[in-house]
């Protein structure tokens, strides 16, 4: 059993940070999504080690397994717990493997490939099934969702290990969001439940709206002559437009509140953020030599 770097799938070092290794996934994922690379089998394959890095890395109590055992992470207590019984049992009948010095990393997949998968490995009986069941591995997914996308609650299909699976999606997730699918993931080892799959919301950036908790944000220019005399202006929502009344004498860069046109709390039924919309007063050009003349009437006055 070969040896797994997931730092270098990840292109991190060992010294990087949750955040360093958040930053090399979401970019890594991106790249290498299969929407994006279609038929691409060394795509798909790279993916699917990224998200089986990830999975561990990104978790520090994983993580610590993983630099402790190698890839045998999943296993390193089963392993501490083996390896004391048999030098137990090596110190009372003299046979085991009391004084095997395991190193860190490629030392263990062999022995473990003995104990929990080879043959007449430590972990197996005389019939030569093992003697534990152990859960499947997780599988983590990423899924982009534009932003109005988010907003609304709609189910998406998944395909999953050749398994088409599922999902509705409450309106309000928010970027970073993870859910846990149980029993989704890789299959169990001898007869163990299966793994579950954790999927990841990226909420993708809109050109018109920018998301802060549950309340949105956005710009809207109007005309010099309105934002000095009042006016009409309409203004995009989630929902629709609405028409909103500007007052006399508005700066630029004034913002207002529309109260409840925000985005929607999640798995609160009806709860809305607010939408507050910023003012950018656009100044005319390309004036007449009377409207200049008008404008300098209006300064000497």
């Amino acid at each position: 059993m070969a040896y797994i770097d997931y730092y270098k799938i990840l292109g991190v070092d060992k010294s990087a940070t949750q955040e360093d290794i958040k930053k090399a996934y979401r970019k890594l994922a991106r790249k290498l999504h299969p929407d994006l690379n279609p038929n691409d089998k060394e795509a798909e394959k790279k993916f699917k080690e990224l998200n089986e890095a990830n999975e561990v890395l990104s978790n520090p109590e994983n993580r610590s397994k993983y630099d402790k055992y190698g890839e045998n992470w999943k296993h390193g207590e089963e392993y501490e717990k083996a390896r004391q019984q048999q030098q137990y049992q090596g110190q009372n009948y003299g046979g085991g493997f009391s004084g095997a010095d395991f190193g860190e990393g490629e030392d263990f997949s062999d022995f473990f490939q003995s104990m929990f998968g080879g043959e007449g490995g430590f972990g197996r009986s005389s019939r030569g099934s093992a003697s534990g069941k152990f859960k499947g591995q997780d599988i983590h997914a990423n899924l982009d969702l534009h932003l109005k996308d988010a907003a609304t609650t709609h189910q998406q299909t998944f395909d999953i290990n050749g398994k088409k699976v599922r999902i509705t999606i409450p309106a309000g997730v928010y970027d970073g969001q993870q859910i846990k699918l149980k029993g989704h993931g890789n299959p169990g080892f001898n007869g163990g439940p299966n793994g579950d799959l954790y999927i990841t919301f990226n909420i993708l950036a809109d050109p018109d709206f920018e998301r802060a908790g549950d309340d949105l944000k956005t710009k809207i220019s109007i005309d010099l002559y309105t934002a000095v005399l009042g006016g009409d202006v309409k203004v995009e929502t989630l929902d629709g437009s609405v028409n909103l009344k500007v007052k006399p004498e508005t700066q630029n860069g004034t913002t207002v509140r529309l109260k409840g046109k925000g985005f929607p709390v999640y798995k609160k039924e009806g709860e809305f953020g607010d939408l507050f919309v910023t003012y950018e007063v656009k100044l005319p050009t390309h004036l007449t030599e009377k409207q200049k003349e008008l404008f300098k009437q209006l300064k000497n006055s």
